[in-house]
């Protein structure tokens, strides 16, 4: 006789639980019944829950409770964002920035981004900065690069505050600034952003924006170089003929 999947049992078996609330299929999924609690997803996201929709959507994209499938994934995420949530335009102007479920498309992908990013989502900001300093969404526009930059910044996004501090260094986008440069990249170093440690080393290296200095430029230099940092780990060598300090372990 032919065994039927154990997975496929419990798929089986969860359609015909009651319906749930959120919070009862959560709970489910916090227990482990990820089948039972994906079931029960499914049901308050086709009644139109938004959260649950958000939840499916990571659901197929990660292939717990449900199998793999970018596709609905993006259909779910879709669902939700037409609904105006932003974590859900977020990661839907992800999937289309990536083509990961649905046809490659930076435009498409900027649209979604500035949904979310216009209801405060750091990192949709972030993105979306990236996608007008590159120009790769629409025309290169550097000024409304750095104003979005500067709004992922005021939330603390380290990637933001770097990538705005290096456009005061350059005068690209704002007024050139080469001490809100290094304001802002020494904010993104401190927050361990390695690249921004690596930058700050290379800017006392140099004396630009900053006083030069040796032993300031290897101290950051060091703290890039633990993380793996590559660039960091031979400009340490070089400066101070160290061996590459132990890379830090996740």
């Amino acid at each position: 006789m032919r065994r039927i999947p154990l997975a496929v049992v419990f798929l089986m078996l969860a359609g015909f639980l009651p319906a749930q609330t959120f919070e009862d299929a959560m709970a489910a999924y916090q227990r482990g019944q990820v089948f039972s609690a994906a079931q029960a997803f499914k049901q308050l996201a086709e009644k139109g829950d938004v959260k649950a929709q958000v939840i499916l959507g990571t659901l197929y994209s990660s292939g717990k409770g449900v199998p793999q499938d970018d596709a609905e994934a993006a259909r779910w995420f879709q669902k939700a964002a037409d609904q105006g949530d932003a974590k859900a335009q977020f990661t839907l102007g992800t999937l289309y920035s990536r083509g990961k479920g649905v046809p490659e498309d930076k435009a498409v992908a900027m649209g979604w981004y500035r949904k979310a990013a216009e209801q405060g989502h750091p990192e949709a900001q972030y993105d979306l900065g990236v996608l007008y300093q590159t120009g790769e969404g629409e025309e290169k526009d550097p000024a409304e690069a750095a104003r979005w930059y500067a709004e992922a910044a005021a939330s603390g996004n380290a990637r933001a505050e770097f990538n705005l501090g290096l456009m005061y260094l350059k005068g690209e986008g704002v007024p050139l600034d080469k001490s809100k440069g290094v304001r802002f990249c020494k904010r993104a170093a401190l927050g361990g952003l390695a690249e921004a440690q690596f930058g700050m080393g290379a800017l006392y290296e140099i004396g630009d924006g900053v006083p030069q200095d040796r032993a300031e430029a290897e101290r950051w230099y060091r703290m890039a170089a633990k993380q793996g940092h590559e660039k960091a780990q031979a400009a340490l060598r070089r400066l101070s003929g160290e061996p590459t300090p132990a890379t830090a372990k996740p």
